[in-house]
């Protein structure tokens, strides 16, 4: 189904949807970036480095391996850049969306990737870091020392609508 067409569902219907609903989530820290404090621009207009640009390949290749209907990502440049090389693999273009830009809810963007069918999701270290405490406020396991290196993923496993598990994917250096 497609987002507009969720988007025009009742809200009970979505809940429902939700609830019934099983997959994947992959949630992506966007690649290396350099140092923010180096870059002269806008922030959201900062590009991979060369070393991002490695590792989005080599998570390319890794995450491919997943059954994943939709790439969404933050509209800064460095996230959008990360699921490049996915998108190619996987036929798939990359929508952009608010609720994972630095400095968004994190609540609101689980939320929306637990609506979003079998995604791959880019985002910034505060909005995952935001994510992970609100599934261990739901008693969702991460570990002792929960990590988000860039470039690493987070995958979510859905049951009935809810995130069953999690589990860290370091970054493919």
């Amino acid at each position: 189904m497609t987002a507009k067409a969720r988007a025009g569902r009742p809200p009970a219907a979505n809940a429902a949807a939700a609830r019934s609903r099983s997959g994947r989530i992959l949630l992506v820290r966007h690649a290396d970036a350099g140092e923010r404090a180096e870059w002269t621009g806008p922030d959201r207009d900062r590009p991979l480095s060369a070393r991002g640009r490695a590792q989005s390949e080599l998570l390319a290749a890794l995450l491919a391996r997943n059954p994943v209907e939709r790439l969404v990502s933050s509209a800064y440049l460095r996230c959008v850049e990360t699921f490049v090389p996915l998108g190619a693999r996987l036929g798939l273009l990359t929508e952009t969306a608010g609720w994972l830009e630095e400095g968004a809810d994190p609540e609101k963007a689980l939320t929306a990737l637990l609506v979003g069918g079998s995604v791959a999701a880019c985002s910034h270290g505060d909005v995952v870091s935001g994510i992970l405490f609100e599934l261990s406020e739901r008693g969702i396991a991460l570990g002792s020392s929960p990590r988000m290196q860039k470039a690493s993923t987070w995958v979510l496993d859905i049951q009935e609508g809810r995130v069953a598990t999690a589990r860290y994917v370091p970054p493919p250096d």
